[in-house]
């Protein structure tokens, strides 16, 4: 299953504060419900589900900050899409603990 980290960046803005889009953001993230999974952290947000839909997702985040105001909008994407076998976020932070848990 592909996991996406994204951060959008609004250009523009009459503010150096950016909460107001990223609460605007994560809204538009609650209202597409089950269809996908995703985690806020402080410096960006990542996503988990059917790649159709993230990029769908991914469109309206993108469009959010120009609805609020933005003059411009830089947004960076990491698409991880591992296809050998399933994955999710909390696997890839299992696959790490377990490399850190030391050997007897």
């Amino acid at each position: 299953m592909p996991i996406i980290e994204v951060t959008v960046i609004p250009v523009g803005t009459d503010t150096t504060s950016l909460s107001g889009y990223v609460a605007e953001m994560q809204r538009l993230l609650i209202e597409a419900g089950d269809s996908i999974r995703y985690q806020l952290t402080p410096m960006s947000t990542i996503l988990e589900g059917d790649l159709v839909v993230l990029l769908n997702v991914l469109r309206r985040l993108h469009e959010s900050p120009f609805a609020a105001g933005a003059n411009r909008v830089c947004t960076t994407i990491k698409i991880d899409d591992r296809r050998d076998r399933p994955s999710s976020m909390e696997q890839k932070m299992r696959s790490v603990a377990e490399k850190l848990t030391p050997a007897p």
